[in-house]
């Protein structure tokens, strides 16, 4: 499995680790990076692998909206609590999970800081079903852009050298999705034009990657 993950998309040895970040100042809480990750991958009513949350809401200066989803962490907690090892890291970071290993337990969801699991409920009696999180539109571990995998996973963008869905479609270019160095530099760029500090690591960062 991970032979072929190698060899696909951003996921070369000699790339920086992919990273998301959204700028709190930039996002303007339209919601199109939700709903484009819905619509990307077809996801079942009541799974949102991503979601935008308003801090300080009503509150005139204070209110900002960032957009959160799975952070595809350096030291991914969810991945150390899962009793069935579902969970693997590529090469470049991005974190996925089989689906067909995964037994609902839900260990991943208390652990995870962004609450990105999402479990499915399966019947009326609301049994959960497998985990379902975002993939960075990575696919998972089937044959890539294979209908199995389109089925259980959805859209594998960054196999054919696309973004994921969410950051393509921010409109205020808040979101970004790519390289630490490419996203790096830009919220470095857009800090200095502010008369920011470049140097201030963003609070997401801290918790997903400890820099």
């Amino acid at each position: 499995m991970s032979d072929t993950l190698l060899k696909t998309g951003l996921n070369d040895l000699g790339h920086a680790r992919i990273k998301f970040y959204c700028d709190d100042n930039r996002c303007i809480d339209c919601h199109g990076c939700d709903v484009a990750c819905k619509e990307a991958h077809h996801l079942p009513v009541g799974i949102n692998r991503r979601r935008v949350v308003t801090l300080n809401d009503g509150i005139e200066g204070a209110e900002k909206s960032i957009s959160i989803a799975c952070m595809h962490c350096a030291d991914a907690p969810c991945a150390k609590v899962c009793p069935v090892d579902c969970f693997y890291i590529r090469a470049d970071g991005i974190v996925l999970h089989d689906k067909k290993t995964c037994i609902g337990c839900g260990y991943c969801l208390y652990a995870c800081p962004f609450g990105a699991p999402q479990f499915p409920k399966s019947d009326v009696f609301g049994s959960r079903g497998s985990m379902d999180k975002c993939t960075f539109c990575a696919g998972g571990p089937e044959e890539t852009n294979s209908e199995e995998e389109y089925r259980l996973y959805g859209q594998n963008r960054i196999a054919e050298g696309k973004v994921p869905a969410c950051a393509a479609m921010c409109s205020t270019k808040a979101l970004l999705a790519g390289g630490s160095d490419d996203v790096s530099a830009i919220i470095r760029e857009r800090a200095l034009k502010k008369g920011l500090d470049p140097a201030r690591t963003p609070h997401t960062w801290q918790k997903a990657y400890g820099d």
